[in-house]
Parts: structure tokens; sequence; C-alpha cells
């Protein structure tokens, strides 16, 4: 199995801090991770896109340590994806790239894809659904706008008190919830590492009072945060935990309603919010078939 190195590099005005595996030069496999996970969230794919051929690479988003709080304090979706095209042209992509996106990464993963179809020739997301279908759930679905309790509790400077308590606490009662049975110690540790900073910290909630609240937003930003509900025209592969305590399955089962022809909903078994953590074999399969 490739091995994994470290690397940082910069794009979009911040300075990134990156896991990769295979060959620069190859094609150029991006994986964006979201909350509460880190680069290093996308460890059992790294090594199997490597193998089959990619140059696959990890970044820790904007905000999230060693990489760089970004000075501008933009958090908002729209903000990941243009850092996941610079990164693209940071990282030497070619128009044979891929991009793959788990939570608010693949939230960003959307806007990149809607924004420059030249840039990726293949879509792969997770856990957050395509299309307009979140957006959606939070007016007509009781269920999830429940789920989601903690999107509004970060709203509150309550949060700033609550979240770093008892060594982020928060963190591991957040993994339990949202991937019931799933043994997350090595995730939870690496997530409190890259925000156990109060900078760091406050850059994650950021992101949810970016969607939500009164977040820093840039009107430089319109389209790309539009781009990230947007649908992707390239082959797009979108798998959800039949188990997800974050987001329902009802959910994924609404964007599926709406998709169009080239976007493939798939569930996976036996799996919850993080799923390619849960389930890496039947992931990284279904995933290498789809790139293949």
């Amino acid at each position: 199995m490739t091995a994994t190195t470290e690397g940082t590099v910069s794009a979009n005005g911040v300075e990134f801090a990156y896991f990769s595996a295979g060959q620069p030069g190859s094609p150029l496999a991006l994986c964006l991770h979201g909350f509460p996970d880190s680069a290093h969230g996308w460890r059992l794919q790294l090594p199997a896109l490597a193998d089959a051929g990619f140059h696959a690479v990890a970044p820790f988003q904007r905000g999230y340590a060693p990489t760089a709080v970004p000075s501008d304090g933009l958090y908002q979706t729209g903000a990941l994806a243009t850092d996941a095209n610079a990164l693209h042209e940071a990282l030497g992509g070619a128009a044979d790239a891929v991009i793959l996106g788990h939570d608010w990464g693949a939230s960003g993963t959307h806007g990149a894809a809607v924004l420059a179809p030249e840039r990726w020739s293949k879509v792969v997301t997770m856990a957050v659904p395509p299309g307009p279908a979140m957006a959606m759930a939070f007016v007509t679905n009781l269920a999830q706008v429940q789920r989601s309790w903690y999107m509004f509790f970060f709203q509150h400077g309550l949060a700033d008190l609550v979240v770093p308590a008892n060594d982020l606490a928060f963190i591991d009662m957040l993994w339990s919830q949202w991937s019931p049975g799933y043994d997350a110690a090595e995730d939870v540790a690496n997530v409190k590492a890259a925000l156990r900073d109060p900078a760091n910290l406050a850059a994650a909630l950021g992101y949810y009072r970016a969607a939500l609240g009164d977040g820093s937003k840039s009107p430089e930003l319109d389209a790309a945060q539009a781009a990230t509900q947007g649908w992707a025209t390239q082959p797009h592969l979108y798998l959800h935990g039949r188990n997800d305590g974050c987001i329902g399955a009802d959910v994924a089962e609404a964007a599926a309603a709406m998709a169009p022809p080239n976007i493939t909903v798939e569930f996976v078994d036996d799996a919850g919010h993080f799923l390619h953590l849960e389930q890496p074999s039947v992931v990284n399969a279904r995933i290498l078939e789809f790139l293949a």
C-alpha cells in the first residue's frame, strides 16, 4: 500500500497543510473533509486512490490546524469551493482531476465542480446531499431540524464555552450520535488536535455562523455560494450512510428524487455519518469502481 506523506501549499491566500499519497503528475484526487473531522479522516482512502494511479491529496480545511486561520475570516461554503479550485491550480491538477468531499467538504466539492467543470472530470461526495435538498429539509422536515440542533446552538455565544469544555467532550458526543457503534477514539483525537487552539475552534464554528447566522460573507463569493447548492454536470457519485445520525437518509432520498441523471445516489448499510471510516472497504471499492 502506498505510503502517505505530508506537505504544505499556498492557495487562495491560505497556507494549507495536507496529506498526500501517490506521484505528483498523476491525475489529482482532491479529498475535502468536514466537521468535526480533519484531513486524517481520509487516511483509509488516500493509499487506495494512490494505488489506483491518482495523486491523492487531503488538505486540512481553512482554519483547521495545521492549515492557517485565513486572514479574510471567511468560512462560507463558497470559500471552500474557491479553495478547492485554487488547490487544483496549485497542485498541478489537469482536466483529468477528480474531487471528493465529505460533510462541509461535500458542500465545497459541489460548488467547485459547478464553478469549474473543466477542472474536475468526476465528483464523489458523501454525507451532505447535492442540490437544494438540505436547505429544503430545514423548512419541511422537522426530524432533520431536530437532528441539526447543533447548527442552531453554534449560533449562540454559549457554544464558545460549551464546545471546548472538558477537553472538547462535545466532539466525542457528536461522533457517538452521528456514527453510533463506531469506535472513533483515533478520529476524535485527531480532530481535537486540529481544533484545540481557540482560534481554530472559532474557525470551525465560523462555518456554521456563516451558513445560518451573522458570520462574515463576501459578495465576491455570491456565485460560488450559489454553486454549492447547484447540480454538477460531471459524472457524480453520492454516498450516504443508512444510519447517519446527523443527516437522515430521508434527506438523501429527497435529493435522489430531484437529481439529474448524471448523479447516482447510493446508500451504505451499517454506516453512519462517517461512512468512509466505518465501512472503508465498501466505500473504497465503490469509489474506485466509479472513478475507473
